[in-house]
C-alpha cells in the first residue's frame, strides 16, 4: 500500500523529530519527507515538499512555530498543521488556533495517539488534546446568531460526536441534525466542522474538559 500521507516534522530536539519518525513511519500510509529545526526553515521545507501535514513545534528559537503556521496556512491551503507543544496555556492554544492550526496536541500526553490524530485532522476534523480545558468566555448574546438548540449541536460537534451520536442525545433525527449542522455553517461562515470547531474555541463558544 502506498505512503500516501506526507509529513514534515518541525522540532529544534533532534531526539523529539527522531523519536515521531519512528512512530509515524510504522504506520503503511504515512511518509516523512522532511524534518526542520525552526520555524524558518519549516516555510521553506513546505514550499518544496507540499507535505500533507506539518507536526510543529509551538516554540522554538530562530523561528516561532506559531509565525511559521500562520505563513503556511496563508501561502499553502492545502497543507494541514498539526501543533504540538509543551504549553497547555489557553493563550497558547488560541494562538494556534487563530494562526491556522488544525489541532493542538501536548507533549506529554503519553497516552495520545499521534497517527490516529494525523488522520482525524486530514478527514476534516480538528484535533484537541484532551488535557486541555478552555474556558467559556461568552454570553449568551454572543451567541453569533445561533439558537440555543443549535449551540447544543456545536457544543456536540466540538466534541467529536457524529450526526448519529448528536441525534441519539439530542432525541432528534439525523436529517434534523444536518439541518442544525448546515444553519450553523452558514451563521458562523464555516465550511466543515474543523472550521467551526476553530471558531468555536476562538470566539468561546464551548467548554472542552
Amino acid at each position: 500500500m502506498p505512503r500516501n500521507i506526507t509529513v514534515l516534522l518541525v522540532d529544534d530536539h533532534a531526539m523529539v523529530r527522531r523519536g515521531f519518525r519512528r512512530l509515524l513511519e510504522d504506520d503503511e500510509d504515512i511518509r516523512v519527507v522532511g524534518e526542520a529545526e525552526n520555524g524558518v526553515r519549516a516555510v521553506q521545507m513546505v514550499r518544496e515538499l507540499n507535505p500533507r501535514i506539518v507536526l510543529m513545534d509551538c516554540a522554538m528559537p530562530n523561528g516561532d512555530g506559531v509565525v511559521a503556521t500562520r505563513q503556511i496556512a496563508q501561502s499553502h491551503p492545502g497543507t494541514c498543521i498539526l501543533m504540538l507543544s509543551m504549553h497547555s496555556e489557553h493563550s497558547w492554544v488560541r494562538r494556534a488556533i487563530d494562526a491556522g492550526a488544525r489541532g493542538y496536541i501536548l507533549k506529554k500526553a503519553v497516552d495520545f495517539d499521534l497517527v490516529p490524530a494525523i488522520k482525524r485532522v486530514l478527514a476534516g476534523e480538528f484535533v484537541l488534546d484532551r488535557e486541555i480545558s478552555l474556558p467559556t468566555e461568552s454570553r449568551p448574546e454572543q451567541g453569533f446568531g445561533l439558537t440555543p438548540r443549535e449551540l447544543q449541536v456545536l457544543r456536540l460537534i466540538v466534541q467529536g460526536k457524529s450526526a448519529k451520536d448528536i441525534a441519539d442525545l439530542l432525541d432528534i433525527s439525523v436529517n434534523t441534525v444536518s439541518a442544525h449542522r448546515t444553519r450553523i455553517g452558514r451563521s458562523l461562515k464555516c465550511r466543515n466542522n474543523a472550521e467551526l470547531v476553530a471558531f468555536a474555541i476562538r470566539h468561546g463558544l464551548v467548554h472542552l474538559s
